[in-house]
């Protein structure tokens, strides 16, 4: 792995929104490496179905409890996540749908940590290159805005994450997903 580059957070406790611990692996490992023990606030009303979001949930916990690291299930409300993306469902990936996805996420995130006197938050979006970027940084922005929380901002894909993240996918055995979560990006990408 490349010297990582990357920037430290606040001095403040940092809650990680994950959305699968695929996604999670090189950024915990980075973080552990740079002595952050962030909280793993799994939160992922979007996926769909149950028992996609229910195999996704435990292989987050399962990482989780391997590292000795603190995991925490918010609460799987698919319907309240659907009234939220209401009239965008036949957005494309990428389009507004995510936009409101991920500000939804992150908003709730943001209570979390502040419930719990978390001062920074992150998530575990910004690693896929599936997602985009921009999008995921104006949620962390809008969630730091309506909690109070500082949004650490960081592009997850760089200094030999991307590569790690793979290496560590097969370590750890850990159940690869073929789309994002929601019944509305069902379609398996074919290169993944």
């Amino acid at each position: 792995m490349k010297k990582p580059t990357l920037t430290l957070p606040p001095s403040e406790p940092v809650m990680l929104h994950a959305c699968c611990a695929p996604c999670s692996g090189a950024i915990v490992e980075w973080m552990l490496q740079h002595e952050i023990r962030p909280t793993i606030f799994y939160f992922n009303p979007n996926i769909y179905p149950y028992e996609e979001y229910a195999i996704r949930r435990d292989e987050s916990r399962r990482h989780a409890e391997a590292l000795g690291l603190q995991w925490i299930e918010g609460e799987y409300n698919h319907q309240a996540w659907l009234e939220a993306v209401k009239g965008l469902e036949n957005e494309p990936e990428r389009g507004s749908r995510c936009l409101k996805c991920f500000k939804f996420r992150m908003a709730v995130t943001a209570a979390k940590a502040r419930e719990m006197h978390y001062g920074c938050i992150t998530t575990t979006l910004a690693s896929s290159r599936w997602k985009s970027q921009a999008q995921i940084d104006e949620a962390g922005v809008y969630a730091e805005s309506t909690e109070g929380v500082t949004y650490w901002q960081q592009n997850w894909r760089k200094d030999g994450l991307t590569e790690r993240r793979a290496a560590l996918l097969r370590e750890y055995n850990f159940y690869n997903q073929t789309y994002c979560g929601c019944e509305f990006s069902m379609q398996p990408h074919e290169d993944r």
